[in-house]
């Protein structure tokens, strides 16, 4: 049982760790431009492209983001003063009903902001836009806010409607596009004061991580433990010890994970995720709840027994289902690449068909347990019962 909780947790690791796009360096143009330096952005799926020209203090760009659908605005912009979006000067691009592409600056005043067109505080010239095979690309080249090579760099996207820009989704990793980008280096890093945002990935990562493998991954194995190990005589009761330090450990996982899901909600006043926040909560309560109700199990000659029993498997398997749908609302907020929730996916529906097979199978050996139990004295009963009672007698 150890072994795929083992590689469960690596998958999932790497899933929150790494990232899950191809190496811009990969990439060639369909116009066959070639750019000296380029970097894998860290959220939306999207890349820059670039040559510096220091004599002229102009960087001649590329912005791709992949997955954009024809009803999805993409934008890049550059930030003179600050590092969020608010200040930034947009190049912002969007497929139109009639088929053609509308790309144009914009000057990004506040969070309501509908990107309207308009000047921005830098010349950029050369500014066209490409959609094809879901990915679209913005070409400008840009002249450097103050001749600098370290620029803050904010990027996004968002729906379109009626052939205009909407408001993008303030959550996940809309809220986590943006990194401070050294054009002579290449270097890239997220954004904010003393490192703020990237320690805020660090700890969105971790509460993801402690979460998929606990609630979603080891307590499921922990109840298919319970109802299918115990079933073999010859597991008893070693069965009762695996399964209580599987549900015991991924509760002490769950409860850091779900720790450090309440401290980010707290320090993100303007951001709420009021479903995955009240799920979570009432996850926390029903699992402490189970596990105090370890020590209150009667003995199985009790006549409460019966009832406790009822108690305790409505409430393990109310939270597996509820743990999964908030893994689910998770993965929909931090929107990672399709590939992680689908490897998800697939472990969740190989725990399902185990447990449906191991269901079939338990049953077979209930069954035919009964009917040797029941079989007349004399004959040859299941495991030979019957033949046990013949010579006992």
């Amino acid at each position: 049982m150890l072994r795929p909780i083992l590689f469960c947790s690596v998958l999932i690791t790497l899933f929150f760790s790494s990232s899950a796009q191809s190496s811009c360096q990969k990439y060639a143009f369909a116009s066959n431009k070639v750019f000296s330096a380029c970097s894998d952005l860290p959220q939306l799926n999207s890349f820059l492209h670039w040559t510096y020209n220091p004599s002229s203090g102009t960087a001649h760009i590329a912005y791709r983001q992949t997955g954009v659908t024809s009803s999805r605005w993409v934008a890049w912009a550059i930030n003179p003063t600050s590092t969020g979006m608010v200040g930034s000067q947009a190049l912002v691009a969007l497929l139109k009903s009639d088929g053609t592409m509308n790309v144009y600056t914009s000057s990004v005043d506040s969070y309501q902001t509908q990107l309207q067109k308009g000047e921005l505080s830098f010349d950029v010239s050369d500014l066209s836009a490409t959609h094809s095979n879901n990915e679209i690309v913005i070409f400008a080249t840009v002249t450097l806010p103050n001749n600098s090579t370290t620029v803050n760099q904010v990027w996004q996207n968002g729906p379109v409607s009626n052939d205009a820009p909407g408001i993008h989704a303030t959550s996940g990793s809309n809220v986590q596009s943006m990194a401070t980008l050294n054009l002579l280096s290449g270097a890239s890093a997220a954004s904010g004061s003393s490192g703020a945002v990237s320690s805020r990935l660090r700890k969105i990562n971790i509460h993801g991580v402690l979460n998929v493998v606990s609630w979603g991954i080891m307590m499921p194995i922990g109840v298919i433990i319970a109802r299918y190990v115990k079933v073999f005589e010859s597991a008893d009761p070693a069965w009762f010890y695996l399964h209580v330090t599987c549900q015991t450990s991924a509760y002490i996982i769950g409860v850091a994970g779900w720790a450090i899901g309440m401290q980010l909600g707290n320090e993100s006043p303007g951001v709420q995720q009021t479903v995955h926040r009240t799920i979570g909560i009432l996850l926390f309560s029903l699992a402490t709840l189970q596990v105090s109700a370890l020590f209150l199990r009667p003995k199985k000659d009790n006549k409460y027994r019966l009832y406790w029993n009822i108690y305790h498997h409505s409430i393990g398997y109310t939270i597996i289902i509820l743990s999964i749908i908030n893994i689910f609302k998770g993965l929909d907020i931090l929107k990672p690449a399709n590939k992680w929730e689908q490897s998800y996916i697939g472990i969740i529906v190989s725990l399902g068909i185990a447990a449906v097979l191991l269901e079939v199978y338990t049953w077979t050996i209930v069954l035919r347990r009964k009917k040797a139990e029941k079989a007349p004295v004399g004959t040859n009963g299941f495991y030979g019962y019957g033949a046990r009672t013949q010579n006992a007698v």
